[in-house]
């Protein structure tokens, strides 16, 4: 759990915009370090390059667990220490992302299926509310029910992860209520 923490604090924004020269995405937009602020304020390319990163930046830690043979609430475990990294940050006075593209990336390796339904789920959503919120939302939510269906051993590792990304969006929540939360 603290390798997969220690992988997590890796906040792929800030990496991707620097390389590209642009400004830290912290102190722009929603001041958020993840790929939807950095669309909103870079453009898709940066923003892709983001997801890959925040997606990809847990999965030696959770291949290791798997290699290892530890069983899938330890998997879950690890998979959860990727996320409370990127969200909680110790180097960035834990302030981090949503966890979203993290979760996705977790997921990716540990339910694979499950992760490509709620990807396809929050692609459709994102391109037709244009509103990154309401397609996380949507996502989140479905993951658990897609789990006992396609990953019954991940159940409750999945319910974990989704009560994390719902925590961490409770500000978008309340805006969405308000109407003004940022499109995409």
């Amino acid at each position: 759990m603290a390798l997969g923490y220690l992988s997590g604090t890796w906040l792929g924004a800030l990496t991707v915009c620097r390389l590209a020269g642009v400004r830290d995405p912290r102190l722009a937009g929603s001041c958020n370090p993840g790929f939807s602020n950095v669309l909103r304020l870079y453009g898709t390319r940066l923003a892709l390059a983001t997801l890959v990163v925040d997606a990809a930046k847990g999965m030696p830690v959770l291949w290791l667990a798997m290699a290892m043979g530890m069983p899938p609430w330890a998997q879950g475990l690890v998979g959860l220490g990727v996320l409370l990294g990127h969200s909680y940050p110790a180097w960035h006075r834990f302030r981090g992302g949503k966890a979203v593209a993290s979760a996705f990336g977790v997921m990716l390796v540990l339910t694979p299926w499950v992760a490509l339904v709620c990807a396809t789920l929050w692609s459709l959503l994102a391109w037709r509310v244009r509103t990154a919120a309401i397609a996380t939302l949507a996502s989140a939510a479905l993951a658990p029910l897609a789990s006992i269906w396609l990953a019954p051993d991940y159940v409750g590792v999945v319910i974990a992860f989704t009560l994390l990304v719902l925590a961490r969006h409770v500000l978008n929540i309340r805006r969405l209520g308000r109407g003004d939360e940022p499109g995409l």
